[in-house]
């Protein structure tokens, strides 16, 4: 009967960390925009599902599996910003529901479990509310290691055939941090397998390898998908920026290395400690667990670099209660202040995650609206009937939406009067999706330099004849720009080369068309 109480009281807890973790996002989602970012994925997986393909139809450096689910949403549960802002909240439920459940593996009470699970859900995807690419890619990464750490605590060869797929389905949304984390885990799975003589689990994780790889490549035939094309786009290009990311990790600062992200060392402290007395033990009779937190804090170290590396606002600070349960479950395990870790551990996590909630999440900073009175948002009805619902204010009109609103309504009824062949250039990627149109877009998102190559890149060239290319092929004689583009100032105007002659409607909307040259 205890058993059978237990297990109610599991599948009670799951459901409410279901419906809580999907309800809290589906709220954020609604409130705030900052448009080359709500818009992106909601415009290319539209455009997916419609037959337009990444690295063929449209130039793009990241996030090809994310536009893939997308698309699923939007033909499963139809074409709106319920099924896009849902897409969000079903990963902020997979990866809090699989916090629980890990936690509960590693044989934590199961109210910890909850709490840890539930301060994850707070803080994971109701940063952005919307699907976005640096959210997708954490989660699958942690999905990963959470199958590595199941993989060598349970020791079952079906989690590490599900390895590579994690890994593979989180490169394909981001390459970085994942390649970091591809890097520690292979490492430390190479460790494991020679330390252990594990023949049968080095098999598994092999196949899944080699069976993802295969199913990879069959999509990119299905989808007549040149291998060069997507080398150049999603391996060279991106390299090519490697230097100047790198050099963000400069200056080395106390107060920008260390003191920013002191919560997030304070999590793993515990980890740390347990580490450091481990490595100078010789007979390591507890190898398993040394190499699961070797993993654990490898990855915290990571993702705090790939922080400092992106023009992105913070947005790790959700790992918090992730680490403070690992290091909750082993500071029960191996350590005899277990009392005085877990009341320090519990209190760590609840102040940051308040902490968290209303300094970043309910001021919406990761959409750049920190300081702006979100009071002054307007109903996106005003726009379109499928935005409604939406507390639309952005970054660039805080105080007046409503001409915002209104710029918008001009475009939208220039273009629907223009029934030509057209490519529009813009933040606001929903039009295209509302009229029904393909935008024929050479690119997935309008960010010089970070997002397609500037006229001093190796690969202009490239990008420059991939873009008259579409021009041809699709017959297109004019270019409509609607401001403002959140990375851009002159869109297309180096590879145009003059050869346009522009019409202006308004301060921020444009047309280009184009002549012969």
């Amino acid at each position: 009967m205890k058993i059978k109480n237990k297990n109610l009281l599991s599948i009670s807890l799951i459901i409410f960390l279901i419906f809580f973790s999907i309800i809290l996002n589906q709220y954020h989602g609604y409130v705030g925009i900052l448009p080359i970012d709500s818009f992106l994925i909601f415009n290319s997986g539209y455009d997916l599902m419609s037959g337009y393909y990444p690295f063929k139809d449209y130039w793009t450096i990241k996030e090809p599996f994310i536009d893939l689910i997308q698309a699923i949403f939007f033909k499963v549960f139809g074409v709106s910003w319920f099924s896009y802002v849902l897409h969000a909240s079903v990963f902020n439920c997979i990866i809090t529901v699989y916090t629980f459940y890990l936690l509960k593996k590693l044989n934590l009470e199961i109210n910890l479990c909850f709490f840890y699970s539930i301060c994850v859900a707070i803080l994971t995807y109701p940063t952005a509310g919307t699907p976005f690419s640096d959210h997708h890619t954490l989660i699958f990464c942690l999905l990963s290691l959470y199958l590595f750490i199941l993989a060598i605590n349970k020791k079952r060869n079906i989690y590490w055939f599900l390895i590579p797929f994690f890994l593979g389905f989180s490169f394909l949304s981001k390459q970085a941090p994942t390649i970091y984390i591809i890097f520690i885990i292979t490492i430390l799975s190479i460790i494991f397998f020679i330390k252990s003589k594990n023949i049968s689990s080095f098999v598994a994780a092999f196949s899944g390898t080699m069976i993802f790889l295969v199913l990879f490549f069959i999509m990119i035939y299905l989808g007549n998908i040149k291998l060069n094309d997507f080398i150049i786009q999603y391996f060279l290009y991106p390299q090519s920026l490697g230097g100047s990311r790198l050099e963000w990790l400069s200056p080395f600062e106390f107060q920008r290395i260390f003191w920013r992200y002191k919560l997030q060392y304070l999590s793993i402290g515990i980890l740390i400690y347990l580490f450091i007395k481990f490595s100078f033990l010789k007979n390591k009779k507890d190898f398993s667990d040394y190499l699961i937190i070797s993993s654990i804090i490898s990855f915290c170290l990571l993702t705090i670099m790939h922080q400092l590396m992106t023009i992105n606002a913070i947005f790790i600070y959700c790992l918090i209660p992730i680490f403070c349960g690992f290091s909750h479950v082993y500071s029960k395990k191996y350590l005899n202040a277990e009392k005085i870790i877990s009341r320090f551990l519990i209190t760590l996590t609840f102040c940051s995650t308040i902490y968290y909630y209303f300094s970043y999440i309910k001021n919406r900073t990761f959409m750049d609206l920190r300081g702006i009175n979100l009071a002054n948002s307007v109903d996106g009805n005003k726009i379109h009937p499928k935005l409604s619902n939406i507390k639309w204010i952005t970054m660039f009109y805080p105080d007046n939406p409503d001409e915002e609103i209104s710029n918008i309504a001009l475009a939208l009824k220039i273009l629907r009067e223009d029934k030509n062949k057209k490519m529009l250039i813009t933040d606001y990627q929903f039009i295209s999706v509302f009229f029904n149109e393909y935008d024929y877009s050479p690119t997935r998102f309008w960010y010089d330099f970070h997002g397609y190559p500037s006229e001093n890149n190796k690969y202009f060239n490239y990008w420059k004849e991939f873009v008259l290319k579409k021009i041809r092929k699709n017959g297109i004689k004019s270019i409509y720009v609607l401001k403002p583009l959140h990375g851009e100032t002159k869109p297309l105007e180096n590879v145009l080369n003059g050869c346009y002659q522009r019409k202006n409607f308004s301060d921020v909307f444009y047309k280009l068309i184009l002549k012969d040259c």
